[in-house]
């Protein structure tokens, strides 16, 4: 069975943070995909609610995302939401059923 792990984060901000948030996400796209244990780190906001933000990522294994997760530039990331979000931070990592 192989390690690879998809990550779905869903990311709840406070009113009027939207851009700014938006802005910390899409700045750390092009250095997280260049982690050589990711093969997708897709940012997106909701449609029809747009203080929601969802990352979708794929990550080699759990350690590769525990890796990730102590990068410059994921750490320069979550600062800058500091203060700006309306929930706590969701995480679900997933692995695909046997079959699919």
């Amino acid at each position: 069975m192989s390690d690879v792990i998809t990550v779905v984060a869903i990311v709840k901000v406070k009113p009027g943070y939207e851009a700014e948030v938006a802005q910390a996400m899409s700045d750390c796209v092009v250095p997280s995909r260049a982690e050589a244990t990711n093969s997708q780190y897709i940012p997106h906001q909701d449609l029809e609610d747009p203080q929601t933000f969802v990352f979708t990522e794929k990550w080699a294994s759990p350690q590769a995302l525990a890796d990730h997760m102590e990068t410059p530039h994921f750490k320069a990331m979550a600062a800058r939401l500091e203060g700006k979000l309306a929930a706590p931070l969701e995480v679900h990592t997933l692995r695909p059923l046997p079959g699919a």
